[in-house]
Order: C-alpha cells, then sequence, then structure tokens
C-alpha cells in the first residue's frame, strides 16, 4: 500500500482514538497527506472552496432550521397526542407512540439527536411514569430516533446524493417506504418485548372524535412532509427550494397559527442552524479534499479490486459492504462515513449491478445504526442524558432493537423493490 495512505490512515485513526473533533482529525489526515505527496499548500484551500460550491448543498441549513424551528416550537406535542390516539392503545402502548412519533418528527427534522431529544425528551419521562422501566424508555426513543435520518427528508441523504451525484429528490422518494419498513420492524419489537416483559400497560382506544381533533391540531405539522416532497416530486421545486419553503412555513406555523415560538427561542434556533451548518460543511470540506488525494492515489479503483477478488457473487459484495459499513459506524461520526465511504463503495456497488439510488438508501440506514453502537453512538447519550441511566444498562437494553435494525438491514438491502418502487424502476 502507498506510503501516502498508510500515513493517513494511522493520522486519522489516532486523532479519532484521541477524540479530537471528526472535522479537524480529517483535515490533519489530508494535510499529512499533502506533505506525503508533495502537493502545493493551494490544494486544500481549493477544494474546501470548491467542495462546498454546489447548489443541491445549500438545502442543508435550510432543512437544518426548519427543523429546529419545529423541534422548539409546539409541533412535537401535536403530533405526540396524534400519535397517541392511532396506536396507544396497543399493547406496549407508549413504545408504540414513540415510534410512531418518531417516524412524523423525523419528516420535520431530518436529523437523529435532534429526533430524540425532541420525542425522546416527552416520552421518557412520560413512559417511566407509566410503569415501562428507565431502560426499556430510553432504548424504544433511542432506537426510533434512527427514522430521523431515514426518513425525508434527511441530512444525510442530501449529503450521499452531492457526493454520489444522484438525484436528491429521488432519494428523497426512495427514502419513503424503507423508512416506513424499519418503523414497523421497531413497532413489532416494541409490542413483543412489551408484551412478554411486561412493560407497561394496555390503554383503551379513544373515541372516533378524540382522534379527528388530535388531527386537526397535528395538521400543520403533517402537512410539512407533504409540501415537501409534494413539490419535489411534482416537479414544482428542487429539494434546495423546498428547503426554503420548509423554514417559511415552519416559521408561519410556528409563530402565527400556533404561538408557541418566542423572540428567545427564535434566536436559539439560528444560533444552532449556524453551529450545525458550520460542523457539516467543515465535514463536506474536509472530507472531499481526503476523497481527491485517495482518488489521485488509486484508491477507488484498490477497493473494487479487493472486494470483487473476495466474490463475483453481488450478494457476498454487498454483504461485505454493509459488515464494512456498520463496523465503522461503532467509531466513526455517519456524515463522515458517507463522506468517505461513497468514492470507496459506490463503484463497486455499481460493478456488481446495484441501484446508486438504492445503494444511497442502504448506506443511511447503515449509518444511522451506527446511533446506536458505543463508543460514538450519540442517540445513547442523549437518550442516557433523558432517562438518567448509565451508558452500559442502555447498550444492553438496545440490543433487540439494534438486532431487528440489522435484520431490517438486510431485508432493504436484498429486496430493492422497496426503495425502487414509487420511483417505477
Amino acid at each position: 500500500m502507498d506510503t501516502t495512505i498508510i500515513l493517513i490512515a494511522i493520522t486519522l485513526l489516532l486523532l479519532l482514538v484521541l477524540s479530537v473533533p471528526i472535522g479537524v482529525a480529517l483535515g490533519m489526515a489530508v494535510v499529512v497527506g499533502m506533505i506525503s505527496s508533495n502537493m502545493p499548500a493551494t490544494f486544500l484551500a481549493q477544494r474546501l472552496i470548491i467542495s462546498l460550491d454546489s447548489f443541491p448543498l445549500l438545502a442543508v441549513p435550510f432543512f437544518i432550521m426548519a427543523g429546529e424551528i419545529m423541534q422548539k416550537g409546539g409541533m412535537a406535542t401535536r403530533l405526540l397526542e396524534f400519535s397517541r390516539c392511532l396506536v396507544g392503545h396497543i399493547t406496549g402502548g407508549l413504545a408504540q407512540v414513540s415510534v410512531l412519533t418518531s417516524l412524523f418528527f423525523g419528516a420535520l427534522s431530518g436529523s437523529s439527536p435532534a429526533t430524540v431529544a425532541a420525542v425522546g425528551g416527552i416520552m421518557i419521562p412520560t413512559m417511566k411514569k407509566e410503569g415501562y422501566s428507565g431502560s426499556y424508555a430510553a432504548a424504544v426513543n433511542t432506537s426510533a430516533g434512527c427514522l430521523g435520518v431515514m426518513i425525508p427528508p434527511s441530512i444525510p441523504l442530501i449529503i450521499y446524493g452531492t457526493t454520489a451525484g444522484v438525484s436528491v429528490g429521488d432519494l428523497f422518494i426512495a427514502g419513503i417506504l424503507p423508512g416506513i419498513f424499519v418503523a414497523s420492524i421497531l413497532m413489532f419489537t416494541s409490542y413483543i418485548l412489551a408484551k412478554y416483559q411486561s412493560h407497561g400497560v394496555v390503554g383503551t382506544r379513544p373515541p372516533v372524535m378524540e382522534t379527528v381533533r388530535a388531527f386537526k391540531r397535528a395538521i400543520h405539522a403533517l402537512m410539512v412532509p407533504v409540501i415537501v416532497l409534494g413539490g419535489i416530486y411534482g416537479g414544482i421545486m428542487t429539494p434546495t427550494e423546498a428547503g426554503v419553503v420548509a423554514v417559511a412555513y415552519a416559521l408561519l406555523a410556528e409563530s402565527l397559527f400556533l404561538r408557541s415560538l418566542s423572540l428567545e427561542k427564535f434566536w436559539q434556533v439560528l444560533r444552532s442552524t449556524a453551529l450545525t451548518t458550520a460542523t457539516i460543511f467543515l465535514l463536506v470540506a474536509t472530507a472531499s479534499a481526503l476523497g481527491q488525494i485517495l482518488l489521485f492515489n488509486n484508491v477507488p479503483n484498490q477497493v473494487v479490486s479487493l472486494l470483487t477478488g473476495v466474490s463475483d457473487n453481488k450478494y457476498i459484495i454487498m454483504l461485505l459492504i454493509i459488515l464494512m459499513m456498520l463496523v465503522l459506524g461503532t467509531f466513526m461520526d455517519a456524515l463522515a462515513n458517507i463522506l468517505i465511504l461513497t468514492p470507496l463503495l459506490l463503484p463497486v456497488a455499481k460493478q456488481a449491478g446495484f441501484d446508486p439510488i438504492h445503494f444511497g438508501i442502504v448506506m443511511i440506514v447503515s449509518v444511522a445504526i451506527g446511533f446506536l453502537t458505543p463508543p460514538v453512538g450519540v442517540n445513547l447519550f442523549v437518550g442516557c442524558n433523558i432517562a438518567k441511566i448509565s451508558i452500559e444498562r442502555l447498550s444492553i437494553a438496545v440490543l433487540p432493537f439494534l438486532g431487528m435494525l440489522v435484520f431490517a438491514l438486510l431485508v432493504i438491502a436484498f429486496v430493492p423493490q422497496i426503495s425502487l418502487l414509487l420511483l417505477d424502476r
């Protein structure tokens, strides 16, 4: 292996072990690669600018801001009330409510930790009060939070689309059925665990009119994915334009109709949006520079040769790719995984005969599982903080959900129709 690649790998691994922020670690790895390859000092500056000079990337700060507005407003509570009317009477009722609310909220936030914070912040204390164990309540909500990046609009889907050069709009549409499928798997798991471990109590089905009233109260939140996806799929808006519309709609709904967005909260929205956007764009820029160095050193072709040399069976190749993504997801950030692995693994997937849109969904579900695996499982830390339990206890409680998520990933990977059905491919 080339000396430059070895030095980059050692630098990146060492910095990650030392808990250096991933964007900084990637940037330092790029500098090491530049020095080793005698590249001009202007390379990094040029790549930082070129990588961010992308119209689809403009959608990222807009969807982040829309999610922040709705997270700090009143939409999460209204979605929870509506979900409780729909599934609260099923065995493990509040667990079912958590999953369904996370499914709805994922269509608003596009972020996994934000979904855990918004929904879990309400549901975990409520579940504990009604007899659910703290570890079970946290496990349900941290697992359901993964839906935040699967259901469109999703920040990782935008990043994958810009990195892979495929339509973000098509990715949004392709993510609908897999997201619903994963939510169904999580609800089934919650049902089985609640039934055989006696978690919580079984509620009663609410009157029809109560459900109708809850639907009316939640209509402003439920309209967000309809407007965004309908506008994109109908050819009215690009994903970037849809992000602007989502921000405008969220501001209008939260400030005028729901009256839940104060000036103080709006300042918090602006601050959070700026910090999150800066973090993501630093990742995008440094990962793009690193990818260019890997390309110069022919690493993508070497990865293709390595994986196809193991087997020429497309399903074995896909299993190897999934295993690689799951392992790397235990210690690398989701966006960093997408940015680094897409240029390396997409050529392998294409050569094996997999559609790049379908492969994108497989990659997103894979990195979403990384939110539940220590030591970098962000959802676990959010859930522990809310439930006031140890990371070890939650890591054990989440294992049944983790196993079912891997099962769902394999089904999505080997049944491409789930991802491509709505695209008529």
